[in-house]
């Protein structure tokens, strides 16, 4: 069983901090990294991120204004030898350029080689802005055959990934909803954009893996007789590993568990519990610089399995409840934003860990 890095990459409001919890519960043996990634997606000189490029006050302010993607991957690679395990969850799309732009290396990793680690002065520098008044991206470096990333595909090697995805009729709403009055005084995030629901940079990000053999081509939880059927990929890699956060809402013991087993971590049904003082702490401290978004998960002390499975509602009924919550101009961008990830949920869907 593997030792790398465990990596679960996701999109946003998947109640991924919730599954990040439990994981939490581990400080003796896994050292959990909260979503770093977001540091330099938007704040740092390597940022691909629209939100706050007209804003430099926000980077600033961030504290993050410096972070590239080498010092982040420095950071766990540190922790990682430090005689636990490193545990990171974070978007998919942190590590992809929106809108469908061509991907090239981040400037900070363009000479990374593997078995050579990110902590060394062989890299190459951060670049930075010759014309301040011109868009960061894209770099100045090359990109790498059908990676959709700017992560060198030996980099991405050294590391166990996983995925976590949600039906986007809950994940979107739940999303625009701190994006607007009056969470987004928290959040900073003051308009919702439909090119960070995150859905095709999780799509793309797994079918590369798998097609680069780092993933496949056995899938967690599935029968041999549901791989002679097709839902498999290229030979070699770990076992794919995909949770629905439904099927985590309805059987946290069962998926956790299973999550385990093809993760290489001890399974133990205490994880499912965080009432401790030191639990809330380690939560408090790295949930910080997400405001707004990890409230529900930070005054939670346990992942309890839903009494009830949630009923099935029509287009009809969803539209008229998010028109009631956000008005009818926000129900239509969020029924259109549904719409235009729902095939990559259902693509990702097929894989879903099942108990």
């Amino acid at each position: 069983m593997t030792s790398k890095p465990i990596f679960v990459a996701t999109h946003p409001r998947a109640c991924s901090t919730a599954f990040e919890r439990v994981f939490m519960t581990r400080h003796e043996t896994l050292q959990c990294v909260h979503e770093p990634f977001g540091d330099a997606y938007y704040f740092g000189p390597e940022r691909l991120a629209e939100r706050y490029e007209n804003d430099a006050e926000a980077r600033k302010a961030s504290g993050y204004a410096e972070s590239t993607y080498r010092t982040i991957f420095d950071r766990i690679a540190r922790e990682n030898s430090e005689g636990k395990r490193a545990f990171i969850k974070d978007m998919a799309q942190y590590w992809i350029p929106p809108n469908g732009k061509p991907a090239t290396v981040a400037p900070s990793l363009a000479n990374y080689k593997r078995g050579v680690g990110t902590d060394t002065t062989a890299l190459s520098p951060v670049q930075t802005r010759t014309d301040s008044n011109k868009p960061l991206y894209p770099y100045d470096t090359k990109g790498e055959p059908n990676n959709p990333t700017v992560i060198p595909a030996d980099l991405l090697a050294t590391y166990h990934f996983t995925f976590l995805i949600r039906h986007p009729k809950f994940s979107i709403p739940s999303y625009y909803r701190c994006t607007v009055p009056p969470l987004d005084e928290l959040t900073g995030f003051y308009n919702f954009r439909p090119d960070e629901a995150g859905y095709d940079e999780l799509r793309r990000l797994f079918e590369y893996l798998r097609s680069e053999g780092q993933i496949g081509s056995k899938s967690a939880g599935k029968t041999d007789a549901d791989h002679a059927n097709g839902v498999n990929g290229h030979s070699g890699g770990v076992e794919i590993c995909v949770i629905d956060a439904d099927d985590l809402l309805d059987n946290p013991s069962g998926i956790v568990e299973a999550f385990c087993k093809t993760t290489g971590i001890e399974w133990d049904p205490k994880m499912l519990i965080w009432d401790t003082e030191k639990d809330q702490e380690l939560a408090k401290a790295a949930f910080e610089k997400w405001k707004g978004f990890h409230e529900d998960a930070l005054d939670s002390d346990r992942l309890r399995a839903r009494t009830h499975k949630k009923t099935p509602k029509t287009d009809e009924q969803l539209f008229a409840e998010w028109t009631d919550k956000f008005g009818e101009e926000g129900a239509k961008v969020i029924r259109d934003t549904v719409a235009a990830n729902v095939e990559h949920y259902e693509y990702l869907k097929q894989f879903a860990i099942k108990v």
